[in-house]
């Protein structure tokens, strides 16, 4: 039902030079280099995005590429591309997806190991896979996501009706007020717009505590993340979403959303709360078949919602798959999701860096028929 794809037991590179890879050594970079989301294009060519959320990491959008039997990471779409401190070129991708056309649009927080994001720095990047040649660089400016408070996360792209929809998880820094939103990208007019500024519903659920393995996630310093994963239903009339500290699940029909004279007290009052999922979710993504996956943080594995009945299932789980982060579809079938340690990475835990599974890309089947959002 499901099968490990390729693990770590840390991230590396293919280095063009040798100083690089000694750096990256050297001052142990790698324990702060963390595989956020991975996705796989038309020709089956596997990406992974590596948020710069600390100082070192040597590229931030990455192609897998095997050497002497080894998976290692390659800057995409290239190491100039990957250039710290140029705010032209890609500064920290979390989020990012590839439509029905091979398009990658890579979404930029701009900010780097939490510092306030440059002026633009953060942007929206569509890359032809085809040619591999840049398509359009948009600016997200200050006035739609805060360069302070700022944590652009991710994103779903409706191309039938031209939009983007954003989510800004608002926790660009730990001693600011958490602010979260949505944020629409028009891809005719080029505008931009944020909604759901701080509504409940795009915001950390008051006191909201979690645990993975009986342990308290962050227990210091307990994690407040607004508005995270995303996901757009086939006939693209849905968006749905989640913070990530809390459960529920909410969606919004995103044809108030298109209307750009639509006031926001009315977008406000149109949120549903779908019920919750029974865990923290980090990533999501829906199918072309009225199902909505989702990554369980709690559960150690992928959840779905069948949009149908109202109903959450539980569909794979392994002790291994701690902090399941990004899910996506391949072309024949299947979902493909990592597990990353995120928790313990970035938090007050010890890792066995000699453990080969630390760090893990997953495949489960679905179905034949099965495939994105995209392709409904």
């Amino acid at each position: 039902m499901y099968k490990i794809i390729c693990h770590w037991s840390r991230l590396d590179w293919n280095f063009p030079e040798v100083v690089m890879k000694q750096e990256y050594e050297t001052n142990q970079i790698w324990k702060k280099a963390m595989p956020a989301s991975v996705k796989v294009d038309l020709q089956g060519q596997f990406y992974v995005s590596v948020p710069r959320w600390s100082h070192g990491i040597p590229a931030t959008m990455n192609r897998i590429v095997v050497k002497e039997g080894k998976p290692l990471l390659e800057a995409f779409p290239s190491w100039d591309w990957n250039t710290a401190g140029q705010v032209d070129v890609l500064q920290s991708v979390l989020g990012y997806e590839i439509d029905e056309y091979n398009r990658m649009w890579l979404l930029d927080q701009g900010k780097m190991a939490y510092e306030p994001s440059a002026e633009g720095s953060q942007k929206l990047v569509i890359w032809d896979l085809n040619t591999n040649k840049l398509i359009d660089s948009i600016v997200i400016p200050s006035e739609i996501a805060p360069y302070r408070t700022s944590f652009l996360n991710d994103l779903v792209v409706d191309n039938k009706n031209g939009f983007v929809y954003i989510t800004d998880s608002g926790c660009g820094h730990q001693d600011h007020p958490l602010r979260g939103g949505i944020i629409i990208y028009n891809m005719s007019t080029k505008t931009l717009r944020r909604v759901l500024d701080q509504h409940f519903s795009t915001q950390d659920f008051p006191n909201f505590h979690f645990q993975i393995d009986y342990k308290p996630v962050f227990k210091d310093k307990p994690l407040r993340i607004g508005a995270d994963g995303i996901a757009l239903s086939a006939d693209r009339s849905t968006l749905y979403y989640c913070q990530a500290t809390g459960r529920n699940l909410y969606a919004i029909h995103t044809g108030l959303l298109r209307n750009e004279q639509m006031p926001l007290e009315q977008i406000n009052g149109a949120v549903q709360v779908l019920g919750s999922k029974g865990t923290t979710t980090d990533g999501m993504h829906a199918d072309n078949r009225g199902n909505l996956f989702y990554t369980m943080l709690e559960g150690k594995g992928i959840g779905f919602f069948d949009a149908r009945d109202r109903s959450f299932h539980k569909f794979v789980s392994d002790d291994r798959m701690l902090w399941v982060d990004g899910v996506a579809f391949d072309q024949k079938g299947s979902i493909i999701f990592n597990s990353n340690r995120l928790h313990e990475m970035f938090g007050d835990d010890d890792i066995d860096w000699s453990n080969p599974y630390n760090l893990i890309i997953w495949k489960a089947y679905v179905g034949k028929d099965a495939k994105s959002y995209l392709y409904g």
